[in-house]
């Protein structure tokens, strides 16, 4: 075999081939200001000195205020670019769903989704100048337009990505076809995703969305109506997964490391399950997440802070 396809093969094959232990990073809701752009090189150059697998962004590249521009998008991706590290990025409201505010420019949300996934999600790999290859849902004909939707292992953990934006999961748009039909495309990838880890026996998965899926209200009985149907089906997964689920989001700026979901036959929490959400602006920062087969919980989270305007 050829030295550059040995080199090619090897980028593509390294996610799967980590020890027990390993560790990634997790970072979202952030550039929204200038100072924020100005530092990112050097949030991500942080994130590059750390022995990781890879890195996620969670969604949300700019403000809710800012235009949703193509050379917005296309200053983001270079900044994504420059990561030693594979990164998988996740989209997010402000990008897409609430692009058509006045002050953001007035664009349609689907269009700019549609440049999203041109820009983003161009090929069959990860961001970054380190690699390697994603299944994508698009793969799949019924989903042929959900390039954002994506998954891998690395070790003995499962890695899925959903479109699951704030702003209500764009449920509240005047045409609820997108939502629907999206929902629909979510629902059968977390599902074939838990099938995925059980049939490989694996002892944990991690689903990272955008929006806050709004915990408190579903324990309440008053389940935000954009994420009803997802919360449900999260917490029959769950139920009926035998390791440890983790979901990561973004969206409400609060960084937060707990266990929200509850049964609502019993009131009880949910022992396998794992909320992380990551800093938002103006908190500026990352969490190292570390995967031990050692740890009774098989993941730890360590949130890391960067001073910078607004934080007290």
């Amino acid at each position: 075999m050829r030295p550059r396809l040995l080199l090619l093969l090897g980028l593509l094959l390294a996610p799967t081939a980590q020890a027990d232990s390993f560790s990634f990073g997790l970072f979202g809701d952030t550039p929204y200001t200038r100072w924020e752009r100005q530092h990112l090189p050097e949030l991500i150059a942080e994130m590059d000195r750390e022995n990781l697998a890879f890195v996620i962004h969670d969604g949300d590249i700019k403000s809710g205020s800012d235009e949703c521009s193509d050379e917005a998008f296309a200053d983001v991706l270079k900044a994504f670019s420059s990561s030693s590290h594979p990164l998988v990025y996740v989209p997010g409201d402000n990008e897409w769903t609430d692009c058509h505010r006045r002050s953001n420019g007035g664009y349609r949300p689907l269009e700019r989704l549609a440049k999203l996934r041109q820009l983003f999600f161009a090929g069959e790999l990860t961001l970054g100048k380190r690699r390697f290859a994603l299944e994508r849902q698009s793969a799949q004909s019924e989903f042929s337009a959900y390039r954002e939707n994506s998954r891998w292992q690395t070790g003995e953990i499962l890695f899925v990505t959903l479109n699951i934006p704030g702003s209500n999961n764009n449920h509240d748009a005047p045409d609820r076809t997108e939502f629907i039909d999206r929902s629909r495309a979510n629902h059968a990838w977390l599902a074939q995703s838990f099938a995925l880890a059980r049939a490989r026996k694996l002892p944990g998965i991690l689903i990272a969305i955008q929006g806050n899926p709004g915990f408190q209200a579903a324990n309440s009985g008053h389940p935000l109506s954009g994420y009803r149907q997802f919360l449900e089906q999260l917490l029959a997964e769950t139920r009926s997964f035998p390791g440890q689920v983790v979901l990561v989001h973004g969206d409400t700026h609060r960084q937060r490391i707990d266990q929200p979901l509850e049964d609502p036959d019993t009131g009880k929490t949910v022992a396998n399950f794992t909320r992380v959400e990551t800093h938002g602006s103006p908190s500026f920062g990352w969490t190292k997440a570390t995967v031990d087969r050692g740890n009774p919980r098989l993941f730890r989270f360590e949130p890391r802070i960067v001073a910078g305007p607004g934080l007290q």
